[in-house]
């Protein structure tokens, strides 16, 4: 589509038919003019030579009345006529009678002989208008003929005397070869156009010369209209589209780096920035391989060539020595004619993917370990009961025997220890059943502290809480989560053999739109590889522990829909948060 998009345009990015459009628009307009421009061209000429041979005429006319007032003779006039005819451009100066006949012409020759075939001569004696004809010789030359009545008389001058004194020309030699007396004659006056034909072809050439530049510049102006309309439009579509492409780019959910073919980087989201720890102000225009983790580096140094596309996990290490797993794509950048433009780099933070992966395969652990437990204890328990009814016969047997009463006593309480951690085993192994009703969990929380109380005195521990209040309710199972608190409370005093600090906060995590509880001690804390195993079942550090407590604790987090995770630090203490779902009254605030 791309190729046929740009096939239907000219390398000036405007589509033909603009072109052919000013073209159609344009020429008829230029074309018009030009032709006008000719024809008043013309006109003029036109005009010209009608003046021209009007202003001959009225020259003789005047060298004739002065002939009638100095009594000149035919032969006279006609030398007059002959002279005058010599001047430059005039081809001809001829006199004829209303019936075309010459009666004096500047070539003697042509006297007697028709002239002005295709006129009405008589109506043209009888006016005064001088008009004018372009007549062709026989050899192919133009001649731009004038012509009108001729009155040599002068106003006041008698018009009797004026047509005997012509009448006398004419009989003494202008007409000798004819003896008709002339009436009203008619005076011709024929100017050479060959000037004048050169003058017309000169401005015609000029006049088309214009036209064409005119319509040259007038397409010229109309196509650099639609170049700019489209520059300033190609501009904005570039503008949205490069708004467009950061905007995606600066709010991908996952990282992106961009580098050039001189290996700077051009490119840096917000993602990429949190997860290596990186300004992308900062960064920007830096050399890439001083910048971007090594691990990173290297898998675009390795890039083939061919396939040009590396997916893979990998564990970065930071700057501040800290790893992180990573989902990498890195792939190469090149333009439509295979040009190398440079590298993009995209990847993903995969931390909470191994957690989630994790916590999968323990629960599938736990699952299996359950299916385990559920058949161990109720197979453990029948003989439990047969060895606890043995060691009470024996006790009441053999009553008077001090010996036989202790190892009776121990029997008895190494069943009942047994049976204790079969009873948690079996509540661990089976599904946990909660009813949820709603409760004031600032009061709840208040009241599941003073069952550690005493036990928090005598160790030299202080309570401290701090319970937001905007947080008047939420739905759960009292008896559950009062054995979940009791639980961690315990787990804190134990840790802290030699007094300390208990801290339970609750607060709203808009976030996850969350109620969260949190419970901080400042006891001993736990390592980094027993912090992975502290939810798994049987798994402990206390001499006496069942190990199941906190696995327990876990099972009824979930059965709530809820999250609990540990935080802690050897010899710093250890803080551990749940995460409970609102309620609607919680979530509608």
């Amino acid at each position: 589509m791309a190729n046929k998009r740009k096939n239907n345009r000219f390398w000036t990015g405007v589509p033909p038919w603009i072109f052919i459009g000013a073209v159609i628009v344009l020429f008829p307009i230029f074309a018009f003019m030009t032709m006008q421009n000719i024809t008043r061209q013309k006109e003029s000429n036109f005009r010209l030579l009608l003046e021209k041979g009007a202003a001959l005429i009225r020259s003789f006319e005047a060298g004739t009345r002065t002939g009638m007032g100095l009594s000149w003779s035919g032969l006279q006039l006609q030398k007059l006529l002959t002279e005058t005819a010599q001047q430059r451009d005039i081809v001809y100066l001829l006199v004829t009678d209303t019936n075309g006949i010459v009666l004096a012409h500047n070539d003697p020759a042509y006297i007697g002989k028709k002239h002005g075939k295709g006129l009405d001569l008589r109506r043209i004696s009888l006016a005064e208008t001088i008009k004018g004809r372009t007549v062709s010789k026989s050899d192919g030359k133009k001649i731009f003929e004038v012509f009108r009545k001729f009155s040599p008389a002068q106003r006041g001058f008698s018009m009797g005397r004026g047509h005997m004194m012509m009448q006398m020309w004419f009989q003494q030699g202008i007409n000798e070869r004819i003896n008709i007396p002339p009436s009203n004659p008619i005076i011709f006056v024929g100017l050479d156009m060959a000037s004048i034909e050169e003058a017309i072809k000169s401005d015609t050439r000029h006049a088309v010369i214009m036209g064409i530049i005119l319509l040259l510049i007038g397409f010229a102006g109309i196509t650099l209209l639609f170049l700019a309309q489209s520059y300033r439009t190609t501009r904005m579509s570039l503008s949205r589209i490069k708004a467009f492409s950061d905007n995606l780019v600066e709010n991908m959910p996952i990282g992106l780096v961009a580098i050039d073919n001189n290996k700077k980087i051009t490119s840096l989201n917000h993602v990429a920035g949190s997860i290596l720890n990186l300004s992308a102000e900062k960064v920007i225009g830096e050399n890439a391989d001083q910048v971007v983790p090594a691990k990173l580096w290297q898998l675009l140094e390795n890039l083939d060539t061919e396939k040009g596309v590396i997916e893979k996990e990998i564990d970065c290490t930071l700057r501040e020595n800290k790893d992180i797993p990573l989902e990498v794509s890195a792939t190469l950048m090149n333009d439509e004619n295979g040009m190398f433009l440079g590298y993009v780099l995209l990847f993903k933070d995969l931390s909470e993917v191994r957690s989630l992966r994790k916590e999968i395969a323990r629960s599938q652990r736990l699952a299996s370990v359950g299916r385990l437990a559920a058949g161990v204890s109720h197979e453990i328990r029948n003989p439990l009961s047969s060895i606890k009814g043995f060691a009470t016969y024996f006790k009441e047997r053999y009553h008077d025997v001090p010996e036989n009463q202790q190892i009776s006593n121990l029997m008895i309480q190494e069943v009942d220890r047994l049976n204790r951690v079969v009873g948690q085993l079996h509540e661990f192994a089976r599904p946990i059943t909660i009813s949820k009703k709603p409760i004031e969990v600032k009061t709840f929380l208040k009241d599941s502290l003073k069952l550690i109380e005493r036990q928090a005195l005598e160790a030299n521990i202080k309570i401290q809480t701090d319970l937001a209040t905007e947080i008047d309710g939420v739905v759960v199972d009292p008896d559950r989560i009062s054995q979940v608190l009791l639980n961690l409370y315990l787990n804190a005093v134990e840790s802290m053999k030699n007094g300390g600090n208990l801290f339970v906060m609750l607060l709203k995590n808009k976030e996850k739109k969350r109620v969260e509880i949190r419970v901080s001690d400042t006891g001993t804390g736990i390592s980094d590889d027993d912090l992975t195993h502290i939810f798994d079942p049987y798994f402990t550090t206390k001499a006496s522990g069942t190990g199941l407590g906190l696995a327990i604790v876990h099972n009824i987090i979930d059965a709530h829909e809820g999250e609990i995770k540990v935080e802690s630090r050897l010899g710093q203490g250890t803080t551990v948060t749940i995460l409970l779902p609102y309620n609607r009254a919680i979530e509608n605030r």
